[in-house]
């Protein structure tokens, strides 16, 4: 749900910018990491002032102006944040995050209509992309509260309303959460490699904007999805390798662009995420890979969860092509198949 900014709306809905991958030339880390330092102190005139002294020489910088778009948004210059993010995602259409931002921006402002397209947009670029997937289905439980208090209005003595209206208020309400889960925000890579999307919490007196972008630092950085530091796995050791050589198998055909080897390491039962089909999923990947000048995959970090025909990989994926890198957390549901193990789905964050 979209967490921690609550004063951005006057409905239990919460919003908070959040960002699911970072996507930053290491060269320049120290600028990112000097503009994200000025943030936490709260220091937005001399943020804004060092981002822009940087895109002065380099305009087209994504992270860059992505970090000057969360300068904008804590400032409250909403509407500046806005044309920034659009702006991003004109340059940067394979980029989900800021349809994500401008989403919770869009958000803040009630429009949530707008806020449901830039999500969807953001879950058409990515559709492993689980926070666009879980705000979207906030933006439309709001959409669902408006029709509710609408139908409401129009009968009141539609008996059937009030209790589906009670149960999303409920739904969002603070105290019916188990936990107030915090926003996942940008923070800016630390050499000597990307640090991954962090979860911090919002000081409850702190401005909504700045409860939405305010990034945590390095050292306190907790990932956004939490994997078990000693899962269970496979007792034979040989099938943990197996399971391991698949996931490296349909990496190394991602970065070949080899789409009859990349393709094949899904499953038929493989359930692409959002409205896409099979079909339209696979063109749709196939158009995003093959259209790339060069592609490095990078894993690590692997831990497996599994049973006879069944496992849960997650690792860490280092992304790079061209100027876009990303390193996140990957996970992979995976089921033994002619003794193959093949993708039945995935999902990053």
């Amino acid at each position: 749900m979209f967490q921690n900014a609550r004063s951005y709306l006057s409905t239990p809905l919460t919003v908070g910018l959040l960002v699911g991958a970072l996507w930053a030339p290491l060269a320049h880390a120290d600028d990112y990491a000097e503009v994200n330092r000025l943030i936490r102190a709260g220091q937005a005139s001399d943020a804004l002032s060092r981002a822009d002294q940087y895109l002065a020489s380099k305009p087209r910088d994504p992270q860059m102006r992505f970090l000057k778009g969360v300068i904008l948004a804590e400032s409250g210059k909403t509407n500046d944040a806005i044309a920034l993010f659009t702006k991003l995602t004109e340059d940067y259409p394979e980029l989900p995050e800021p349809y994500n931002n401008l989403a919770v921006l869009f958000a803040g402002q009630s429009q949530f209509d707008k806020a449901r397209a830039a999500l969807e947009m953001a879950i058409r670029t990515n559709p492993s992309y689980a926070t666009a997937h879980e705000n979207l289905g906030d933006v439309y439980a709001k959409l669902a509260s408006q029709s509710y208090s609408k139908a409401l209005q129009l009968d009141s003595a539609n008996t059937g309303v009030p209790s589906k209206l009670a149960l999303i208020r409920n739904l969002f309400a603070p105290d019916t959460r188990s936990g107030n889960r915090p926003a996942t925000v940008a923070v800016a890579p630390t050499p000597p490699a990307p640090v991954a999307p962090a979860r911090v919490s919002a000081a409850a007196n702190t401005p909504p904007a700045a409860q939405a972008a305010t990034p945590s630092a390095a050292a306190a950085a907790t990932p956004a999805a939490k994997i078990p530091s000693s899962s269970p796995t496979p007792s034979d050791p040989a099938e943990s390798a197996d399971i391991v050589q698949a996931v490296r198998t349909w990496a190394k055909a991602w970065a070949a662009k080899d789409m009859a080897g990349y393709l094949g390491s899904y499953s038929a039962q493989f359930d692409p995420a959002g409205s896409l089909s099979r079909k339209a999923w696979e063109k749709e990947r196939h158009n995003r890979i093959v259209t790339k000048n060069a592609i490095s995959i990078d894993l690590s970090d692997f831990n497996i969860q599994a049973s006879d025909t069944k496992a849960t990989v997650t690792f860490r994926q280092n992304y790079r092509s061209g100027r876009l890198v990303s390193n996140s957390r990957k996970t992979l549901e995976m089921v033994k198949e002619n003794n193959r193990w093949l993708i039945t789905r995935e999902s990053t964050g």
